[in-house]
């Protein structure tokens, strides 16, 4: 008889927390504990080295965490936590250039119908700070296309994580005005295409939802999230095999959620471990 704990949705959040010591003492911990209750989370910009993590950070509302610290200390950093014991993780993807800012996550694991899962927390480079900091995010782009194809050849993954890349219009609220601007430049979007249109990778989120004004970050200039001035910059990427998974319905932005200039994303999958 099929174990009911083990067959029901699974559920992952990704939230670009900007510090988890600050996203902490806003609530986060409590929210996941009494209203989101994912069954991972997936949390970028951590910011924090390996040896400041207290106790309340290793572990919230009963998900066990692991990280990739960045080597330069209080910037970047991801983290995954999780309700069910990957069988393996994996720090960084192999880049000699970007692995050192704490940029990526693998938690691996056997489904139970044999096949592989891998639940990513990635975090994309920014190149709003100039066009050195650009140069290196077209660089990652073109390093991280081909991992991802890696990733493809060995089983079903869902990439959770800041993306920084808003791809069509209806990403984002002023599209004219950031033509020109990182993050919704030509050959960024155009590199989002490729991964979904030729690829085969699934944006899930807008699968399931086409509705507009669906943004996951707000400037903290001018009152943008109050008017919801926003962008769409964080994702759940996933193969097509558990990208049909995906529950319609259940895929929401939390935008009350103000644990951080990002709002948490989740969605549920009908997935059996």
């Amino acid at each position: 008889m099929p174990d009911p704990a083990r067959s029901r949705d699974l559920r992952i959040t990704t939230l670009n927390v900007n510090g988890l010591r600050s996203a902490l003492a806003k609530g986060l911990g409590d929210w996941l504990g009494t209203q989101a209750r994912p069954d991972w989370l997936c949390v970028q910009e951590i910011r924090i080295a390996a040896a400041d993590l207290r106790d309340d950070m290793r572990e919230l509302a009963g998900l066990r965490g692991a990280f990739h610290h960045a080597q330069r200390a209080g910037y970047s950093g991801v983290g995954v936590y999780f309700r069910h014991t990957p069988d393996d993780l994996r720090e960084g993807f192999g880049s000699s250039e970007f692995d050192a800012e704490g940029r990526y996550l693998e938690a691996r694991y056997r489904l139970r119908d044999g096949k592989r899962l891998a639940v990513v927390s990635a975090y994309f480079p920014s190149g709003s700070s100039g066009d050195a900091r650009q140069q290196a995010k077209f660089r990652f782009l073109q390093e991280f296309e081909q991992h991802m194809r890696e990733l493809q050849s060995q089983g079903e993954v869902i990439l959770c994580g800041d993306v920084n890349i808003a791809h069509h219009p209806i990403d984002i609220r002023n599209w004219k005005g950031n033509l020109k601007n990182s993050g919704f430049l030509p050959e960024e979007r155009a590199w989002m295409s490729h991964v979904l249109d030729d690829l085969g990778w699934v944006d899930v989120f807008r699968s399931l939802n086409a509705l507009p004004d669906q943004y996951t970050w707000w400037s903290n200039r001018g009152q943008a999230r109050a008017r919801n001035v926003g962008w769409r910059i964080d994702y759940h990427l996933a193969t097509p095999g558990v990208a049909c998974l995906a529950r319609r319905g259940s895929e929401s932005i939390h935008v009350a959620q103000r644990f951080s200039d990002h709002a948490p994303l989740s969605i549920d999958y009908g997935l059996e471990l």
